[in-house]
């Protein structure tokens, strides 16, 4: 059943349509309905960045007030170091040196605890906390275990509260996960990315696939945590019959979660070197990546997995990934470390990535700001429509009732380009869709905000 746009309501002749908007038609979508992937994540840039003295008088604001988040809040924790810079990764910024890491832990704990301290920070409970990177399970067993505990000793969590440590499998031993357990972890990521040594070997991943199957295996049988991987694909010297491999041993392994990634070819990280350099064939383009994510998407939901993004997938009810739905669909998210990002009421904010600026503002008493900016007033609708459109179903009580009468010759033009199905009860992506999501998200983005007088025709009318 297709949608009725609402004739007397939006002038269809004066809509702007662009192809990033409605994709181009295909005999296949999947593959061809966009020349690329339009950015890593969907989401609408805001005004300039606010000036230095301006971002600390906001952000000291923001937290002086004991507020209520309305979509939910979470915390992100960074840990910018790594013992070996992985082929595909051009955000690498230190070396896991042990007395580098001591240092900057301390100081990571005095950035939580300041921050903890205020008025919003106590004012409702932390849904979700995510400690990311760089490779914090490069962190030492103690470590993991004391920041487990700060957190909750520092911060008001509720009940059950998803408290994921973001790492490698390499070398984290039986003391790193019993330590990490009694600190309040109950969710593991660990990048995998590929089982296939031969895959893994140029990518600079550690470890073969023999030692990595049976780790995970120790690791899910003990059934203490929720336990998920990443797996990307289009990685040099992967295949169809290497990547269909990798989905085996997804299973295999016993995981809660896996997300499956494409490889997004970055400026400066070491597979383009090598590309410009001969060392290495181009690697796969978008299309065939495409046929990839069909392969694992077509695999993992006929294997009885539950689909929760676009990306995302569940072996059953004890993985959640809620920290990820959280981040893409607007709640807040109050940021701890050199380099992390946050979210507070509708202002954008990152921390400096290199330590010393970082470490400089603490000493001076001052919040550790690089940037700052606000976002759309429409920040919170934007963000449900990413949220909607991650994963796959747009509705009008999801994204706005007028924003979805307003859209609905867009959704028309997607359903004719293989991109939607249009349903009574909402807006389904199809595969292509699926893969081409982050696309979509940002295109309606543009289209809404390019047609504005047919969004507020429709909201005179409800």
């Amino acid at each position: 059943m297709t949608i009725q746009p609402q004739a007397p309501l939006i002038d269809h002749a004066s809509l702007v349509f662009t192809e990033a908007m409605t994709g181009r038609p295909s005999p296949s979508p999947l593959q061809y309905a966009f020349s690329g992937k339009s950015s890593a994540h969907a989401g609408r840039g805001g005004v300039p960045p606010l000036s230095a003295d301006r971002s600390q008088q906001t952000l000291s604001a923001l937290l002086s007030e004991p507020t209520v988040s309305v979509k939910g809040r979470a915390l992100y924790v960074h840990i910018p170091f790594c013992r070996v810079r992985c082929s595909f990764c051009n955000f690498f910024k230190y070396a896991a040196s042990p007395k580098l890491m001591a240092d900057y832990f301390q100081l990571l704990l005095l950035d939580l605890e300041r921050k903890a301290r205020q008025p919003w920070s106590q004012a409702q409970p932390f849904d979700a906390v995510y400690i990311g990177g760089g490779t914090p399970t490069d962190l030492s067993a103690e470590q993991i275990f004391q920041l487990g505990q700060r957190i909750q000793q520092l911060l008001p969590l509720t009940p059950d509260c998803e408290i994921t440590l973001e790492g490698r499998l390499n070398k984290f031993d039986d003391a790193k996960f019993e330590q990490a357990l009694a600190g309040g972890f109950n969710r593991f990521s660990f990048g995998v990315q590929s089982f296939d040594t031969q895959v893994r070997r140029p990518a600079k991943r550690l470890d073969d696939r023999q030692p990595l199957l049976q780790q995970l295996k120790r690791l899910t049988g003990a059934n203490a945590a929720t336990i998920a991987i990443d797996l990307m694909y289009g990685l040099p010297h992967q295949t169809a019959q290497t990547w269909q491999q990798d989905l085996q041993d997804t299973l295999e392994a016993g995981v809660d979660g896996v997300d499956l990634y494409q490889l997004i070819q970055f400026k400066g990280s070491g597979i383009e070197r090598d590309v410009e350099q001969g060392r290495l064939a181009e690697p796969m383009g978008s299309a065939e990546r495409a046929l990839l994510y069909q392969q694992g998407a077509n695999f993992l939901n006929k294997s009885g997995w539950k689909q929760l993004s676009y990306c995302h997938w569940a072996s059953g009810d004890k993985e959640k990934s809620c920290y990820n739905a959280m981040a893409k669909s607007g709640a807040e998210i109050l940021a701890v470390g050199a380099g992390a990002g946050g979210n507070l009421a509708g202002f954008g904010y990152m921390q400096p990535r290199d330590i010393e600026p970082w470490q400089q503002a603490l000493d001076d008493q001052q919040w550790p700001v690089a940037m700052m900016m606000a976002k759309s007033p429409n920040h919170l609708l934007d963000a449900a429509l990413v949220g909607a459109c991650d994963r796959g179903h747009l509705t009008a009580s999801a994204i706005g009732h007028a924003r979805y009468k307003a859209a609905g010759p867009l959704f028309l033009k997607w359903q004719q380009h293989g991109l939607a199905q249009c349903h009574s009860d909402g807006v389904r992506l199809t595969m292509a869709g699926q893969f081409w999501s982050v696309n979509l998200a940002n295109g309606m983005l543009q289209y809404l905000n390019q047609n504005q007088q047919a969004v507020e025709a429709c909201e005179h009318a409800a």
